[in-house]
């Protein structure tokens, strides 16, 4: 992708950014930055990893979480602030992705964010990877770590990023932390567990989504750090309307359903790569 598309986009993203209180449709997004509808939608997708209704959806109703939670604003107000023409619309699109109507969410009073702003690398290149480009995460990696995790904080409901940091750094030091970069960009992030093995969280830069990375770090963990060993991670159910490809990623890696569960009072699902997928994964 070049550096011109990714300039182009970031004036979409701040255009976005300064218009969230308003009705944002491909079309008008497309006028304001002179792009035609067909090329723009192309574009946005292929550099941010969804389109741009969805991206622009999922920043109103993170801008509106925050003001239920530190605010007093009338939840119809908050409709009106985050581009919604009326409460009802407002409250199916919010419970919808956050899974309580705005009222509940606003008495729990513990705002977590849907999706951030999305910052871009304008350096990106063609280089290809491979396992030995893995290594083990240290603590000057921890400032990168945590802004690729806003980058792909769609996959992870309710993050909390004082907790998460907290147990970043556990991670670290028990060396069950994996990373891949590109010069100063960190480009793949992994955290596991030993016993059980579990993937704690997976995430790579959306620019670089389409290269096979995740196989990447779970080839890494097989052959490295958890071999023959069955290994569980959690994501969205199925058609969970926050999810924006989490579920397929895991399944097209292999990985079997397992039992609903609900973790910080989110609904997910248990997902289990048996050993002996692991092999014909290895083998394949």
């Amino acid at each position: 992708m070049g550096n011109q598309s990714v300039i182009s986009i970031e004036a979409v993203i701040d255009y976005i950014e300064s218009h969230l209180d308003g009705k944002l449709e491909l079309e008008t997004v497309a006028e304001a930055v002179h792009y035609s509808k067909y090329h723009l939608h192309r574009l946005f997708t292929e550099t941010v990893g969804m389109t741009i209704h969805d991206y622009v959806q999922r920043r109103q109703l993170t801008e509106a979480a925050k003001l239920l939670v530190f605010s007093d604003k009338p939840i119809i107000e908050i409709a009106f602030i985050c581009g919604y023409e009326s409460q009802q619309s407002f409250s199916l699109a919010f419970k919808a992705m956050y899974k309580s109507p705005p009222a509940e969410y606003r008495e729990e009073r513990s705002f977590y964010p849907l999706q951030l702003r999305f910052i871009l690398h304008r350096r990106t290149t063609a280089m290809e990877f491979t396992i030995q480009d893995i290594r083990l995460a240290e603590k000057k990696d921890i400032v990168d770590w945590m802004n690729l995790m806003r980058l792909v904080i769609d996959g992870y409901p309710v993050m909390d990023e004082d907790d998460y940091l907290a147990k970043l750094e556990e991670s670290i030091d028990e060396k069950r932390a994996l990373v891949l970069r590109e010069g100063d960009i960190l480009i793949g992030a992994m955290a596991f567990t030993y016993s059980p093995g579990s993937i704690e969280f997976l995430g790579v830069h959306p620019q670089y989504r389409n290269r096979g990375l995740q196989k990447l770090f779970l080839d890494a963990l097989l052959e490295t750090y958890l071999q023959g060993q069955e290994i569980s991670t959690t994501t969205f159910r199925e058609q969970d309307k926050a999810d924006t490809g989490h579920r397929d990623m895991l399944l097209q890696l292999g990985f079997a359903e397992k039992e609903l569960l609900t973790e910080f009072g989110y609904p997910t699902q248990r997902f289990v790569l048996p050993p002996k997928k692991q092999e014909d994964i290895q083998h394949g």
